[in-house]
C-alpha cells in the first residue's frame, strides 16, 4: 500500500461539486456527497475520454458531461450506458480535517492500462 496524498481540506470540498486534482500521475476526480462521505475515482470517462470533474453529481453517482453515462462513487461502476466500463477507485481517508488519497488505485484504467502495449 502506498503513502496516502494530502489533496485538500474537507473544508474545501464543497458538497456535490467535483474537485479535479492529480494523485501520483492520475486525474482524479473528489466528491463530498451530502451526507459527508468523501470518495474518488479516475477523473478520465471510460467512454468519451471526457473529464468527470466537469460532470454533474447526483446522489452517489457522476455523469459524464460528454455523453451522459453515470458512474457510482461508491465502486467505479457505469450505472447507464453508453459507458461499459468502470473507473478506477481511489480509497480515501479523512485525518485530522484533511482529505488523504491512495496514489493506486483499485484497478488499472482501462483505456491507459500500460500492459496493452506488450
Amino acid at each position: 500500500m502506498a503513502d496516502l496524498i494530502d489533496i485538500a481540506a474537507v473544508d474545501d470540498l464543497e458538497t456535490g461539486h467535483p474537485k479535479l486534482v492529480t494523485v501520483g500521475d492520475a486525474p482524479v476526480c473528489v466528491v463530498r456527497l451530502a451526507d459527508g462521505t468523501i470518495h474518488a475515482v479516475h477523473a478520465m470517462c471510460t467512454h468519451a475520454e471526457e473529464s468527470l470533474s466537469e460532470g454533474w453529481v447526483e446522489g452517489e453517482r457522476i455523469e459524464c458531461p460528454r455523453h451522459g453515462a453515470f458512474f457510482s462513487l461508491i465502486d467505479g461502476a457505469p450505472t447507464t450506458p453508453p459507458a461499459t466500463l468502470p473507473v478506477p477507485v481511489f480509497r480515501v481517508e479523512v485525518r485530522d480535517g484533511r482529505v488523504l488519497v491512495d496514489p493506486e488505485p483499485d484497478r488499472p484504467h482501462p483505456l491507459l492500462d500500460d500492459d496493452q502495449t506488450d
